[in-house]
């Protein structure tokens, strides 16, 4: 399969740049089936992308160059989600969020309110350093269209949390998503109030961290989960989720 797509500016995460939980789900929406999507290059925005799929593999390139590919893999990849914190206790951590991209799709702080999803995950006070949460409530207006919840919204509001998990847990943002792979199990409906929990994987060197995120209802039933890759840039000085 072959055609075009856009990534529309406000779907971004640096500010240039596609956001990356939305580039990676909007790729693995278009493959099919268990996906892990490895970004390769920073996503343009506004400009005619070329989405390329074949049984085995689907790649998003711009003028040639490779953007974004995605391999099958299946849910074994995924990590065991720990029990969610109450909605309270997650809407208490997203109090004390910090914003390292304030016109961020996902966590931006200065994005108008129908333009971005404004998750803003902070350290649970009662879970070990790291695991951080906070509230998404969909709204339709901010992802647009026809109001349609698609992938790449949902894998947009699990993004940045994954970033911040490692800030909270030893001051170290993990840096730009380099990998991402989830499993959507139901989809939120709009007006929704939606738990999200984050929390550090592994280590892999001092440039590359793995996260766990997660998506449950208010209840604390599970949506979604995922694992992502992070890679810190070698000019990267501060901490800059994707």
């Amino acid at each position: 399969m072959e055609k075009t797509v856009y990534i529309d500016e406000r779907f971004r995460g640096p500010p240039r740049s596609g956001n990356g939980g939305y580039v990676t789900g909007l790729v693995a929406r278009l493959a099919g089936g268990h996906r892990a999507v490895y970004l390769r290059a920073p996503a343009p925005l506004d400009v005619p992308l070329r989405f390329e799929s074949s049984s085995d593999s689907a790649r998003l390139t711009h003028d040639g160059k490779v953007i974004a590919e995605a391999v099958k893999s299946d849910s074994s990849a995924l990590p065991e989600v720990p029990a969610p914190p109450s909605l309270e206790q997650a809407r208490a951590a997203g109090r004390h969020a910090a914003c390292s991209h304030p016109t961020c799709y996902c966590c931006g702080d200065k994005v108008a309110p129908t333009e971005g999803l404004h998750v803003h995950t902070g350290q649970v006070s009662e879970l070990p350093p790291g695991f951080v949460a906070g509230v998404w409530k969909v709204d339709a207006a901010a992802i647009g269209g026809d109001g349609c919840l698609q992938a790449e919204h949902i894998w947009s509001a699990i993004d940045c949390p994954g970033s911040y998990a490692w800030l909270a847990k030893d001051g170290i943002n993990g840096g730009l998503t380099a990998m991402m792979q989830a499993e959507v199990l139901e989809s939120p409906r709009v007006g929704d109030e939606c738990i999200i929990l984050a929390w550090p994987l592994d280590q892999l060197s001092d440039r590359r961290r793995t996260s766990g995120v997660a998506l449950f209802d208010r209840d604390g039933r599970l949506l979604a989960r995922a694992i992502q890759l992070w890679v810190r840039p070698n000019r990267l000085e501060g901490p800059t989720p994707q």
